[in-house]
């Protein structure tokens, strides 16, 4: 029977990670989260509510996060695998329409937050709107809300496309590259859990970052430069 992975890559996330476990746990086969070198207890925690935890012994990024769940999804062949933060913003009684798109289409499936924004901050909606502007023209496709993190991938797409970014923008390369590749991108409509966390973005370094990416990619995806 075809598997379906939950990858949760976190960073200092102890005191949500629990209830985002347990309300995962009943939609998939195994929920895997991704330690990227918390030291808060983080692992300790995720291990104690019944997920498998990869853990990185330094904070190297998101981007390095979701490939080392990537990585593992593979290796287990899962059939797809469902991304969602650990801080408790996605609700994971949502992960059934998300795999039911990704699965029929065999592609890469965005969950869109972009239909009801009533509750969303007024800077996050421009962001978002600007960001999937950009993303959407280098794709060469709508993409309706590419900053979300709650996602479906299928495994044919783990298995066909890489990237080089180790940090937020990681995201959005991997909507670009998967693209150019013929995969079809899919969104379904998802309600976000707006609470008091704290953003992990850092607005002057990961705004550089994207606009160093938008441009490298702006007249074709770079190759990927692999390790010897």
């Amino acid at each position: 029977m075809s598997r379906i992975l939950a990858i949760i890559p976190v960073y200092n996330e102890s005191l949500r990670i629990e209830e985002v476990i347990r309300k995962t746990l009943p939609h998939v086969d195994e929920v895997i989260v991704v330690d990227d070198g918390s030291h808060d207890g983080t692992e300790k925690v995720a291990l104690a509510a019944g997920a498998r935890v990869i853990r990185h012994p330094h904070n190297l990024g998101k981007g390095a996060a979701c490939r080392t769940g990537f990585q593992a999804a593979v290796h287990e062949k899962a059939e797809g695998i469902v991304m969602l933060d650990g801080d408790g913003q996605h609700e994971p009684d949502e992960i059934p329409k998300l795999v039911k798109e990704g699965v029929h289409t065999r592609g890469l499936v965005i969950g869109n937050r972009m239909e009801n924004t009533e509750d969303m901050p007024k800077l996050r909606y421009l962001t978002n709107r600007l960001l999937s502007l950009l993303v959407s023209c280098l794709a060469g496709q709508s993409i309706q809300d590419s900053q979300c993190g709650f996602r479906f991938l299928h495994r044919s797409l783990l298995e066909a496309v890489d990237y080089e970014n180790n940090r937020y923008d990681a995201e959005s390369e991997i909507l670009v590259r998967a693209s150019r590749k013929g995969f079809p991108i899919s969104h379904v409509p998802i309600e976000t859990i707006y609470r008091d966390e704290f953003s992990k973005i850092h607005v002057f370094w990961d705004t550089l970052r994207f606009i160093r990416f938008f441009f490298r990619h702006l007249f074709g995806s770079p190759p990927i430069q692999r390790k010897s």
